[in-house]
């Protein structure tokens, strides 16, 4: 028997007490789906863990003889003992960063009731993106116009952006929505793309997104944009974004600055702390481990996912929602 402290398993058996979005209304033509999308959100949650990035490399540890492994691979395994061939774990796979926007902003609006963070404290949150280097060589400006990969470990679907701390990045961002000003810092929703992709062009798609009853969504001068200010007040939320153009220069003397500072650093304490804590419990301080904008979706949503789960393990277990989650999913 498998040990009843096995975290991977425990880990992956919350996959089935979570829920799902809900399926559009007019499904696509074609064969129904055989094996249920939550059997690769397992998937992913072993491959996240045991820090296996293919298709192939997961094949290669649900073979592995270990009961635990056994366990694992019965979980993904249909009634009649029909388990997916490879091609099938492949093209799903590829398709699962397609889903997990939505099961992120799906399990962000599950753990935000089940903890009851808005009786709790101010219905605010906070939005940002981070930068994730890479993996390989850079691809310079003179070479991508000339069409020219001067060597294959380049990420050719990379890009580039300037970071005001680290500097020029050649990579991908994380664009994000945590919770602030809480006890917790909580993925709403999240989108992974290219590192040129500026802030405010990807952040209708996160505020899509947002929680019922958020009334402030915290933001840098990035969102500064007046079509996230309307879309934010169709969903009865303040967008506090700090403007500093030419018109607006410091220091600023009006009413509301001081407001406005106490909210800013709100923002600052939430998003900043959530972003190191997340790159330090996956390992991404540095490049990250994948390759294409595919496998990199599904590595870095899948992590967001995976925080989510150890959130969700953490209330369950009464234990500490903050602190112990790298050691947590280690020890997995």
């Amino acid at each position: 028997m498998v040990s009843r402290d096995s975290l991977l398993l425990l880990l992956v058996g919350l996959v089935d007490l979570i829920p799902t979005p809900s399926e559009p209304a007019k499904r696509k033509r074609g064969r129904s789906k055989t094996y249920p999308d939550k059997f690769f959100l397992k998937a992913l949650v072993i491959m996240i863990i045991r820090q296996v990035h293919t298709p192939s490399g997961l094949l290669a540890i649900l073979g592995q003889p270990s009961v635990e492994m056994q366990a694992l691979r019965q979980q993904l395994t249909l009634p009649g003992g029909k388990f997916a061939c490879r091609r099938t774990w492949e093209r799903r796979l590829s398709d699962i960063p397609n889903l997990l926007p939505a099961q992120i902003a799906c399990l962000g609006h599950f753990l935000l009731e089940s903890l009851g963070l808005w009786l709790q404290a101010a219905c605010a949150a906070a939005i940002d993106s981070t930068v994730l280097a890479a993996r390989g060589g850079v691809w310079h400006k003179k070479d991508r116009e000339a069409n020219h990969v001067p060597h294959t470990s380049i990420d050719t679907e990379a890009h580039w952006t300037k970071s005001g701390w680290h500097g020029w990045v050649y990579g991908w961002k994380l664009h994000i929505i945590v919770s602030a000003a809480c006890q917790v810092w909580l993925p709403f929703t999240a989108y992974l793309t290219p590192a040129n992709v500026a802030d405010n062009e990807q952040a209708p798609a996160l505020i899509a997104n947002l929680p019922p009853g958020t009334h402030f969504l915290l933001g840098d001068q990035h969102y500064y944009d007046e079509t996230l200010f309307r879309l934010c007040g169709e969903r009865n939320c303040i967008l506090v974004a700090p403007h500093t153009g030419k018109n607006n220069p410091y220091p600023h003397r009006d009413d509301g600055v001081e407001v406005r500072k106490i909210l800013h650093k709100t923002r600052s304490i939430a998003i900043e702390n959530f972003n190191e804590h997340f790159k330090a419990i996956f390992d991404v301080h540095g490049a990250v481990p994948t390759k294409g904008l595919t496998a990199t979706c599904r590595f870095v949503l899948g992590a967001v996912f995976v925080y989510q789960l150890a959130i969700l393990y953490c209330h369950l277990n009464n234990l500490d929602l903050r602190a112990g989650l790298k050691a947590l999913l280690k020890a997995a």
